[in-house]
């Protein structure tokens, strides 16, 4: 039994019907090597069953504390069964990419079974009128919850379902033989609850002593003009109450074309160049929407703060920045420029506090307090009279370079899926993989009808700034 931190249990605190807090993808595999280039699906169910001990969270379940008193913990669940979490489904004909994305954004409405393992797979077939793939490609839409992991986490359970070859060999048995647990009776847990809460203050006082030179570094890096703290981001049709309904959108970019971009202006990352193309999207649907507010947007990014002890480690260790995206700019270079000084005036501030001690403070907001304060957030709507200091969130995922393989099918590309809430109604998955990078956008039907028109304004915004960086190789 492992008990949940504060800020794995902020994600369940947050979930509401409307707003499932799940993470995932959609990974499209080629099984054109495997014989008659078919893939079936109970080999499919194999090749994860052969691989479970792999990733804890597999097999793991919630048990939650009596009146909210302490986090929740995690038990290996002795009823699991792996055809409840892999299921089976397949587009009807055309089968093209608008489908693919319908079904996707059905899928990832749909929140998970908190009484069993928070994670679902599922396969769907028929896509062979998508652009771009060979016949017979099907892709793997995963569904896990964010209390589980986070994007680095996620990686790994990636890892553990696929191989480097087709037909790898079978992975080391475990140590010992998995067994279940049994549920801990009320008792236990209350009487767990109560010795952590006579704890916390001691815990509490560390942090504290952390904090105090961080403070001092932040308030002189704001003397010294390191950085700038944005209170308020503006506010846009992304920022209300979100509905139960989703919309999911993509597109695929050459990798090596991200990075002639970002070398336009010099010390530039293909995180800046990514963002650049988010704010040169958003810039054009909300023009065309006569939306446009004057203030540049704001991007949450995450950052993750796991060091090597905790590199094969599940659960969440993340921290966040805030870039403007240049919404405002109507330059696509001077954009570019102005993202970059953005990214590295939010770093300078991450360095000053330390990532980390950001994150340190979550785990010291009573669990009981967390829940209610979500309750009544969502209960009043608040968000429609609560601004956030961001309007979106965009979080970048590198993957590996190589191939990967998955019961023997060659993984082709994928597309993130991540979670919207009532204030914060856009989040864009990003991607790498094998010399391409996917921007993908999830948001809710109601602020976004038209997913297909948003995803038009993202290749456009790219191919301004390819242009750009094509002149600038001439």
């Amino acid at each position: 039994m492992e008990q949940l931190t504060g800020q794995d249990a902020s994600f369940l605190y947050g979930e509401t019907s409307k707003s499932p807090m799940h993470i995932g993808a959609l990974a499209i595999y080629d099984p054109s090597n495997l014989q008659d280039g078919k893939q079936r699906f109970k080999d499919i169910l194999g090749f994860i069953e052969e691989r479970l001990h792999l990733a804890t969270t597999f097999r793991r379940k919630l048990v939650e504390v009596p009146f909210n008193l302490d986090h929740p913990y995690w038990i290996e669940d002795k009823d699991f069964d792996i055809e409840f979490h892999t299921r089976h489904i397949r587009l009807p004909e055309p089968g093209d990419w608008r489908q693919l994305c319908i079904q996707a954004a059905r899928l990832h409405s749909r929140p998970l079974d908190l009484t069993k393992p928070l994670w679902e797979f599922t396969v769907i077939e028929g896509l062979d009128d998508v652009p771009g793939l060979p016949k017979g490609c099907y892709a793997i839409l995963s569904k896990i919850h964010h209390a589980c992991i986070d994007g680095v986490s996620g990686a790994d359970i990636t890892e553990a379902i696929h191989g480097l070859e087709p037909f790898p060999p079978a992975p080391p048995e475990p140590d010992k033989v998995w067994k279940g647990e049994s549920t801990p009776n009320a008792v236990e847990l209350v009487t767990r609850a109560n010795i952590n809460n006579l704890s916390q203050p001691f815990r509490l006082a560390e942090v504290m002593a952390r904090a105090v030179p961080a403070m001092g570094r932040f308030q002189k890096g704001l003397l010294q003009k390191k950085f700038s703290v944005s209170v308020q981001a503006p506010k846009t049709r992304f920022g209300g109450v979100v509905s139960s309904h989703r919309v999911v959108e993509g597109r695929s970019f050459d990798l090596d074309d991200i990075k002639r971009i970002k070398s336009m202006v010099p010390g530039a990352t293909v995180n800046d160049a990514v963002l650049t193309i988010v704010g040169g999207a958003l810039r054009k649907y909300l023009i065309a929407k006569e939306e446009l507010p004057p203030e540049p947007l704001i991007a949450m990014a995450p950052i993750s703060v796991r060091g090597e002890e905790g590199k094969n480690a599940l659960g969440n260790q993340v921290a966040a920045m805030t870039v403007k995206l240049g919404t405002d700019i109507e330059d696509s270079l001077q954009r570019l420029q102005a993202v970059h000084d953005a990214a590295s005036s939010s770093k300078e501030m991450t360095k000053a506090v330390g990532a980390k001690l950001m994150t340190d403070f979550s785990q010291f907001i009573p669990a009981t307090t967390a829940a209610l304060a979500t309750r009544i957030y969502t209960e009043m709507r608040l968000a429609k009279r609560v601004n956030f200091g961001f309007n979106c969130v965009i979080t970048n995922v590198p993957g590996p370079q190589v191939p990967l393989y998955s019961a023997g099918a060659k993984l082709v590309t994928q597309f993130g899926l991540g979670p919207i809430f009532d204030g914060m109604g856009l989040i864009f998955p990003v991607f790498s993989y094998c010399g391409q990078i996917t921007i993908t956008v999830n948001s809710c039907r109601d602020m976004m009808p038209d997913p297909d028109f948003f995803g038009t304004c993202i290749q456009e915004s790219y191919d301004e700034l390819n242009a750009l960086a094509d002149e600038s190789v001439a």
